[in-house]
């Protein structure tokens, strides 16, 4: 199982509906039934609008995703997809990384909505799923945002050991937050006393996936051709920027656009989901 109380649970949905509450947005909320588990869908915009699916990172949920991109309800119907087995309103199934059954998964849910020529928009491990789903089958997928996605290249291990892997080890055993701030100064270029309470509530009650992180091969990039707009985070210790774009633009035939944010982590800056958001409406375009 995913949480490891009911208590916790508990703790981590209290924090979810705050956050929820807290954006201040019109919604309707839909339970979708696929065949790996229930899976909860946030939905804002006017459904008239082209459809764009948000999908979080590791440690996220829907609410949390869809507070970094206020403004795309404007242009899209957004729906903000909780991601099975994360602290979340979903079911808790877990799935091999390794497999396509994160495309699988997604494109049921996206089925099961009734949409097509969609936006996907990934952050973190949501453009694993995002790739995992071109690959898989490519029909239902308009054009895909991947920001600091998992899937491409990973980086150094060693760095990831030193500066977050241990701390977070640590900060699990002994609820020490100082451990806890050593993992958020890792992966965020800043980070709001919400996001602190929000991960530390996660690794304190959930039951982490530390598997090795999967990198796409270059064969199954070359088959897809949904274009591919990558937004890369130059010091992503997880996922370096500079790497990432130099493989991306080898490896990906329909590689439409590439941002690297300069001075980012892992986690953009407010300002540098601003400049994303305003990307994905078409206010600017960045090279």
């Amino acid at each position: 199982m995913f949480f490891k109380s009911k208590e916790g649970k508990e703790k981590i949905l209290s924090l979810y509906n705050q956050k929820l509450n807290d954006l201040n947005i019109d919604y309707s909320e839909e339970s979708v039934e696929t065949k790996f588990g229930a899976t909860n869908v946030i939905i804002t915009g006017n459904t008239k609008n082209p459809p764009l699916l948000l999908i979080h990172g590791t440690g996220g949920c829907a609410p949390l995703i869809l507070e970094s991109f206020p403004n795309l309800s404007s242009k899209y119907c957004v729906y903000a997809i909780d991601v099975l087995a994360q602290p979340n309103k979903s079911a808790e199934n877990r799935f091999d990384m390794k497999s396509l059954e994160y495309g699988e998964w997604l494109t049921e849910v996206i089925i099961l909505l009734g949409l097509n020529d969609v936006t996907l928009v990934g952050f973190s491990f949501g453009g694993l799923i995002s790739l995992k789903t071109l690959e898989l089958n490519e029909r239902l997928i308009k054009h895909v945002y991947l920001i600091a996605p998992v899937y491409i290249v990973n980086g150094n291990p060693l760095v990831g050991l030193f500066k977050m892997f241990i701390p977070l080890k640590k900060f699990i055993k002994t609820n020490n937050d100082n451990y806890l701030k050593k993992v958020i100064k890792a992966l965020f270029s800043e980070a709001d006393d919400f996001a602190i309470q929000f991960m530390g509530t996660t690794f304190q009650n959930c039951n982490m996936d530390f598997s090795p992180l999967p990198i796409i091969s270059k064969q199954s990039a070359k088959y897809i051709t949904t274009p591919i707009t990558i937004i890369a985070a130059e010091k992503d210790i997880m996922f370096p920027g500079r790497k990432m774009i130099k493989r991306a633009k080898r490896i990906f035939p329909s590689l439409h656009d590439i941002v690297l944010l300069e001075d980012s982590k892992h986690v953009p800056s407010d300002k540098n989901f601003k400049t994303i958001e305003d990307l994905i409406i078409g206010k600017n375009k960045i090279k």
